[in-house]
């Protein structure tokens, strides 16, 4: 009896801690922000609401259109256009370089690795290296925008960036990371096939119509050209209007990982230690630079720009740097985790050849993109 009652405790302790072991990102969060408040008291004024609330209009928007499937109905008719392997690869890969811009790299893989999963078993072709590529082309395409990935967002808002310095400062990471994914498509194989996927018919183009001025509402905010909260009243409007259900289904443990981190980089920026460790450290656009490209291979480029961020002022380094250290290891945007999670789903015997082919593309990509951004920050 006692150990019927014992086991039926574990498992509702399971259940109700499981996700700490789901989401480990944010569970590091929790313990570092928990741990940072036995040396300081946390603060309000450590939290950007800022960033916080336009994150969270962009979870509500960006979820709406996916539960509509647009992107899927979008990408389905491009791809039974195809007439060759080459030509199918190239639009997945493409679709998530330019995709990501606008619905994060996060959404971007987790609508096109799935539907590249399907054609690979309905083909009985080989899309891992796909796969890598379309990581990849997400990671880098998401760092052309302000809203593209979770650093970006928190860079923008964090030092009053405005939108040409940004574009400029980052163009050139986009132009070379799709110049050299253009050279790698070229060099993939070539064969003759015809994809046949079910079609998405859209029979009600006024949701996603919708749904789409909402997100472009919402973009504007992020730009300054409408008031953030403004955005953020009539975002909350539109949800409850057309699908209060969304309020349940989006990503909250992304909002509380901000929250945490916040907090703890508040607590430690206070350190006398840590400061003296930044000052010293921290001293010019080379320093901060590569020291956001090797700390994102560790803890992942989105802590990285929150931490770093506390101890300089020079964005730019800062912005290139954790963009360059999302290519790199598995850690280094947690983005590319969840690649890797769905391909292992399907493929559960090719996990180490997966990490091993996606280690040398991206510190390849890594290399390269980081060597020349290095020389063009110099020169400009």
């Amino acid at each position: 009896m006692k150990e019927s009652v014992l086991i039926k405790e574990n498992k509702r302790f399971k259940l109700k801690f499981g996700f700490l072991k789901k989401d480990i990102v944010f569970t590091v969060s929790l313990i570092l922000a928990a741990t940072s408040c036995l040396i300081h008291s946390p603060k309000m004024d450590y939290i950007n609401f800022q960033v916080l609330i336009c994150l969270f209009s962009l979870l509500l928007t960006i979820k709406a259109l996916e539960e509509l499937r647009f992107l899927d109905k979008f990408a389905i008719a491009i791809i039974n256009k195809c007439n060759n392997s080459r030509s199918v690869s190239a639009i997945l890969i493409l679709l998530c370089f330019f995709s990501s811009m606008f619905v994060t790299n996060d959404v971007a893989l987790l609508t096109f690795v799935p539907l590249t999963l399907v054609v690979s078993r309905k083909t009985k072709m080989p899309m891992m290296e796909t796969i890598i590529l379309q990581t990849i082309a997400a990671n880098i395409g998401s760092s052309f925008t302000p809203m593209g990935n979770p650093q970006n967002l928190f860079i923008y808002s964090h030092y009053g960036i405005k939108p040409m310095p940004f574009f400029s400062n980052v163009i050139f990471v986009a132009v070379l990371g799709i110049s050299s994914l253009y050279f790698l498509i070229k060099r993939m194989h070539k064969k003759e096939l015809k994809v046949v996927l079910t079609p998405l018919p859209i029979n009600d183009w006024k949701k996603p119509a919708v749904w789409g001025l909402l997100l472009a509402i919402i973009i504007a905010s992020i730009f300054g050209m409408v008031s953030y909260l403004a955005s953020f009243v009539v975002t909350l409007m539109t949800v409850i209007i057309l699908n209060v259900k969304l309020l349940i289904k989006i990503d909250y443990l992304l909002l509380l990982t901000f929250i945490c981190f916040f907090i703890f980089i508040g607590n430690v920026s206070n350190s006398n230690t840590l400061q003296a460790f930044a000052s010293a450290n921290l001293k010019d656009t080379t320093s901060v630079y590569f020291s956001s490209i090797l700390l994102s291979q560790f803890i992942s480029n989105f802590p990285a720009s929150i931490l770093l961020a506390e101890f300089t002022t020079d964005w730019k380094p800062l912005l290139l740097g954790v963009n360059i250290g999302g290519l790199g290891t598995i850690i280094a945007s947690l983005a590319s985790v969840i690649s890797y999670k769905l391909f292992i789903q399907a493929n559960p015997k090719k996990s180490k050849e997966f990490l091993i082919k996606f280690s040398l593309y991206n510190f390849t990509f890594l290399a390269f993109l980081t060597l020349i951004q290095y020389f063009i920050l110099k020169i400009f």
